[in-house]
C-alpha cells in the first residue's frame, strides 16, 4: 500500500472512532467534567504511570540477562521512548524501538533482543487474563446483569485469548528448546528465495531463537512472571484512581473490567491508540458501572491524556539526552535493520 494511502486510512480510522467515541456527548458538560477534575488523584495516577514504566524495566531486565543483560537505566528509558515512540505517527516505531535502543546502547544482540519482547507482549496478557479471571470470580453478579451481551463477549473474548496464550507460549517454548524446529520451519517457508536472502533470514531467525533464552529457563520465566502481576495491578489503580478523579464511581476491582476492555481498545492501530482507547473505556464506564456519558468520555479523554503526555515529554527528554529525535528515530532504526539484512 502506498504511504499516502495508508496515511489516508489512517486518519479515516482516527476520525470514525472518535467520532463515534464523541457522537453523544455534550462537550460543554464534558469540558466541565475535565476542569473539575480532582489534582491530588490525577497526581496519584501519575504516580502509578511511572511505576509501571519501572516494573517494565526491571521485567526486561530479567529477561535480556541471558543475553549479557543492560543497566536499569538503559531499561528505563528504552521502555518510556518506546512506548513514546509509539504516540508520534512519523516514527511508527513504537515499542520495536525499545530493542533497539538497549541493543544499541549495550552491545546486544538487535534481534535477539526484539525477541524478549515478543515475550513481554506474551506475559503481559497472561497477566491481564489472569487478573480478568480472578475479577469474573469475584465480582458483583449485578455487573453481568447491566448488560449481559457485552459481559457474554468479554468473556468468551477472555477464554479465546487465553487459548491463544497458552499456544503461543507452546510455540515460544518450541522455538527456544528446539530451534532446529524453528530452522526447518524458517527453510520450508524461505526454500523459493534467492540463496542469500534465505541464509541472512535464517540467521535472523537462530538469533530470534537465541534472544528466547528465558524461555529456556523456568525460573528466570516465572520470575519475569511475578514481575507482570504487580506491573498489571497499578495499571488497573491507574484506571481507578483517574476514573475517581473524573466523577465515575467504580470499586476497585472494576477497574480489572475496565482494563481488559482498555487492551482490546489499544489493539486497533491508530497512533497513541487514539478512538479505540476511549470508545472501549466509555463503553465499559457507562455499561457496568452506571457513568453517565460525559463524565464516561471526560475520564477517557483524561485517563488517555495522563498516559499520554506525560510519556511524550519524558520520552523526547530522554531522546534529546541521547542525540535522538522522533523525526530521525524511525529512520535510525530502519537503518540499523538494513544494516542487520546485510552483515
Amino acid at each position: 500500500m502506498p504511504p499516502w494511502l495508508r496515511s489516508a486510512a489512517l486518519v479515516a480510522l482516527v476520525l470514525a472512532l472518535v467520532g463515534v467515541f464523541l457522537r453523544n456527548a455534550n462537550l460543554a458538560e464534558v469540558w466541565h467534567v475535565v476542569r473539575t477534575a480532582h489534582p491530588g488523584l490525577l497526581m496519584a495516577g501519575l504516580a502509578c504511570l511511572f511505576t509501571t514504566y519501572a516494573l517494565r524495566a526491571v521485567r526486561w531486565r530479567v529477561m535480556l540477562a541471558p543475553l549479557g543483560g543492560v543497566s536499569l537505566g538503559s531499561a528505563f528509558g528504552a521502555t518510556v521512548i518506546g512506548f513514546a515512540a509509539s504516540f508520534v505517527p512519523p516514527a511508527r516505531a513504537g515499542e520495536s524501538t525499545k530493542p533497539w535502543l538497549a541493543a544499541r546502547r549495550e552491545g546486544l544482540d538487535p534481534t535477539a533482543t526484539f525477541a524478549t519482547v515478543v515475550i513481554e507482549r506474551m506475559l503481559d496478557l497472561v497477566a491481564v487474563l489472569v487478573l480478568l479471571g480472578v475479577f469474573l470470580l469475584v465480582f458483583d453478579p449485578g455487573v453481568a446483569a447491566l448488560d449481559p451481551a457485552l459481559f457474554a463477549a468479554i468473556r468468551g473474548g477472555g477464554l479465546a485469548a487465553a487459548g491463544a496464550a497458552v499456544a503461543g507460549m507452546a510455540l515460544l517454548m518450541v522455538c527456544a528448546s528446539r530451534p532446529e524446529v524453528l530452522a526447518r520451519l524458517v527453510a520450508a517457508l524461505t526454500g523459493w528465495l534467492p540463496a542469500r536472502a534465505r541464509t541472512v533470514i535464517r540467521e535472523l531467525a537462530a538469533a530470534f531463537a537465541g534472544g528466547l533464552a528465558v524461555v529456556r529457563d523456568p525460573a528466570r520465566l516465572a520470575t519475569a512472571l511475578a514481575w507482570s502481576l504487580p506491573l498489571w495491578i497499578v495499571i488497573a489503580a491507574q484506571i481507578w484512581v483517574v476514573s475517581l478523579a473524573l466523577g465515575v464511581a467504580m470499586p476497585a476491582a472494576g477497574s480489572l473490567l475496565i482494563m481488559a476492555l482498555l487492551v482490546v481498545g489499544v489493539a486497533v492501530p491508530t497512533p497513541g491508540a487514539v478512538g479505540g482507547f476511549h470508545e472501549a473505556y466509555r463503553i465499559g464506564a457507562t455499561a457496568f458501572f452506571g457513568a453517565d456519558n460525559d463524565h464516561a468520555v471526560g475520564a477517557a479523554i483524561v485517563l488517555h491524556a495522563v498516559g499520554f503526555v506525560p510519556t511524550l515529554v519524558a520520552g523526547a527528554w530522554l531522546m534529546a539526552r541521547d542525540g535522538l529525535s522522533f523525526a530521525g528515530l524511525g529512520a535510525e532504526a530502519a537503518k540499523a535493520k538494513d544494516e542487520e539484512m546485510h552483515r
